[in-house]
């Protein structure tokens, strides 16, 4: 039965790196002594061992080891192993880039589907969608497919943003990117705002945080759910 917890976001304003998730992960994770953390995204151009360490110190605080897949000598055999997977925030390019090329795509499907929970921040939760076409990120290297996870049967916009009535920016809107990726697909979109993530137990999916989310499908005006809701018959 799949266990995880897709996040907007690792980080909240005025808040430390992860710490207004930990609460939650502090259950999601009570049956695990040691994470695998995927840190490829690389958020800013870090390397591996820098983030890490800014992983170790955070879930230090709930007592759980971090170790980074990178410091494994077979990644396919770790994930098998893996009491818990985290993969981190960044670049989705460059996250998705390097799955496929370690060919690690197809046993984190299998291992998160295995009942492994799961935490996924930002590029971390845009891999958990059918594809990666709707993360906000700058195409830096090309993967070899924009297919990903599947863990939902949706697509995911985390760092969801609403348009400012009063800003004079005059560039497009988080929405008018969406309604441009339903030019050519079908797929729905689940927009996260800051501070909200998904709970998938099984094959109940429901929204948790303070904030709604914003939803859009295919030639259907945007709405919003509020927290609770319940994707589970989402398709």
């Amino acid at each position: 039965m799949k266990k995880l917890i897709i996040a907007s976001t690792s980080t909240i304003h005025g808040s430390g790196y992860l710490e207004y998730l930990l609460p939650t992960l502090t259950e999601h994770f009570k049956n695990c002594s040691e994470i695998i953390f995927i840190p490829f995204a690389r958020p800013s151009g870090i390397t591996h061992d820098e983030y890490t360490s800014t992983v170790k110190k955070a879930f230090a605080k709930i007592n759980i080891n971090i170790k980074g897949i990178h410091e494994f000598e077979d990644y396919t055999e770790a994930l098998k192993n893996a009491q818990g997977v985290f993969t981190g925030g960044g670049n989705t390019f460059l996250l998705v880039s390097q799955l496929y090329k370690y060919k690690v795509m197809l046993s984190l499907k299998e291992t998160v589907n295995n009942g492994i929970p799961y935490l996924g921040t930002s590029a971390g939760s845009n891999i958990c969608g059918l594809t990666m076409n709707t993360t906000n990120d700058m195409p830096i290297i090309y993967p070899p497919s924009f297919s990903t996870l599947g863990y939902v049967p949706f697509n995911i916009n985390p760092h969801y943003l609403d348009p400012d009535p009063t800003s004079t920016h005059k560039g497009e809107t988080r929405e008018t990117r969406i309604k441009e990726f339903h030019k050519f697909n079908t797929v729905p979109v689940v927009g996260l705002r800051e501070g909200s993530w998904l709970h998938v137990n099984g094959n109940i999916i429901t929204l948790e945080g303070k904030l709604n989310a914003r939803v859009f499908e295919y030639n259907k005006t945007p709405y919003e759910v509020k927290p609770k809701h319940d994707f589970s018959n989402f398709n």
